[in-house]
């Protein structure tokens, strides 16, 4: 029970797993879908399943929430009883999210407001969201989540891939070598967001299930050097690879303590393609 009213609110390219929001009635703010015809709001008006099928005609761009749906969030939690609020955002290094959300935090008074800048993406910055709930719930006192939380962040990686690296060039997250030898020799970048929230390259494997044995093995060598881990795995629906990532995840991360699967939203596979798949982990806070 979240008895100390305070409450936490995300953008939606942190992809928290729905039924978690749902039932700690976390505050989703939507990233915008741009394309000629107009512009629709992440998983309220578009889903990601929806993106990929108007690919072949328009790839579209993204753009971060209005500074206005921002004070919106934060107006309507004051008003539902809420005395303070934890906003957690992807990555300062991919999207202004969180500056504006500072920004906006400051124009409002006596409402104590934390910005947490999770330096990732995805489902990974969805841990973190996931971390800020149960913070709250365990009794940490307001004055210590930002210094926790911030923390967590730090602690919380994150391997992808994708099987067709167009878009990730196209948008200028590979360069053109990088992408003409991946296209040639069916290489497969391994991203990850490097310490500073930024897209960089990791590892490159050959072939399609080399590159899900890579992001695998690298989650499993990090996940060493704690005790106890969540993971997380992710997969849109074109690439199909939950349930062999469940697998070798349960296999090769001895000290796994809690699963999550997640799907990725419409403003990051804009970014990255249709079958992009990807293992988060991060280790138990408490």
């Amino acid at each position: 029970m979240n008895d100390q009213r305070i409450a936490v609110i995300c953008d939606s390219g942190t992809d928290t797993p729905p039924d978690f929001v749902r039932e700690h009635d976390v505050r989703v703010i939507p990233l915008t879908i741009n394309y000629a015809d107009g512009s629709y709001l992440a998983g309220v008006d578009i889903t990601t399943n929806e993106v990929i099928e108007r690919f072949a005609e328009e790839i579209p761009t993204t753009s971060l929430p209005s500074p206005t749906s921002i004070k919106e969030a934060l107006d309507t939690a004051r008003a539902d009883g809420y005395t303070s609020a934890v906003i957690v955002t992807i990555s300062s290094g991919l999207s202004s999210t969180f500056q504006t959300s500072q920004m906006i935090s400051r124009m409002i008074e006596d409402f104590p407001i934390i910005c947490v800048d999770s330096k990732s993406i995805g489902v990974s910055a969805g841990m973190v969201v996931m971390n800020a709930v149960e913070m709250i719930e365990a009794g940490i006192p307001f004055d210590e989540l930002q210094e926790k939380l911030d923390e967590q962040a730090r602690l919380t990686d994150v391997f992808f891939c994708v099987n067709e690296l167009s878009y990730l060039y196209k948008g200028g997250r590979i360069g053109k070598t990088i992408y003409a030898l991946g296209t040639t020799l069916n290489i497969k970048p391994i991203i990850y967001c490097d310490p500073e929230g930024y897209y960089k390259m990791f590892k490159k494997a050959r072939g399609w299930m080399k590159a899900l044995d890579t992001i695998v093995n690298t989650a499993a060598n990090y996940a060493r050097r704690y005790e106890q881990v969540r993971v997380a795995i992710c997969s849109t629906s074109a690439a199909d690879a939950l349930g062999i990532l469940e697998e070798k995840v349960r296999v090769q991360i001895p000290n796994l303590v809690e699963l999550v699967k997640a799907g990725i939203g419409p403003d990051l596979i804009v970014h990255t393609g249709p079958e992009l798949v990807g293992v988060a982990l991060q280790p138990l806070w408490h």
